[in-house]
């Protein structure tokens, strides 16, 4: 993970900021491979104290909700499509993800991102709390 991060996800935020680091955050969730000490050290490192995660300077809260459309949208939407039957080993896997993946139009990330929006101004209003109920 260190490596995804440190090659291909910073320099990718990077090129989005335009080089202003300062007012860039970064959220980890808590999967494992997200709070190891190597990934710490390289976020505290990229970001300071901006980051948001685990063990991280602005902690991940527990039973948090889902504010990035990949937690709710994009691993419920691909679960059913990808084990709709038995894969024959990691690389069919790997191929069935990448193929679903590579069927979503456009306009179904661009209506989740957009979600976000939503999805934010209801967390601010239960204050952080469990908001799914009121969509």
């Amino acid at each position: 993970y260190t490596v995804m991060l440190r090659e291909q996800i910073v320099p990718a935020i990077r090129d989005i900021a335009g080089g202003n680091m300062d007012e860039i955050y970064s959220q980890q969730d808590g999967a494992p491979p997200h709070y190891g000490v190597i990934v710490r050290q390289y976020l505290n490192e990229v970001f300071q104290d901006r980051w948001i995660g685990r063990r991280g300077h602005i902690e991940w809260p527990l039973r948090s909700p889902d504010l990035t459309p990949l937690d709710f949208f994009l691993w419920g939407y691909l679960k059913p499509k990808v084990y709709a039957t038995k894969h024959q080993n990691l690389d069919d896997l790997k191929g069935r993800i990448t193929r679903e993946i590579e069927l979503i139009l456009p306009e179904t990330y661009r209506n989740a991102v957009s979600a976000v929006y939503n999805r934010l101004a209801h967390c601010q209003a239960v204050e952080g709390q469990q908001f799914e109920h009121l969509l």
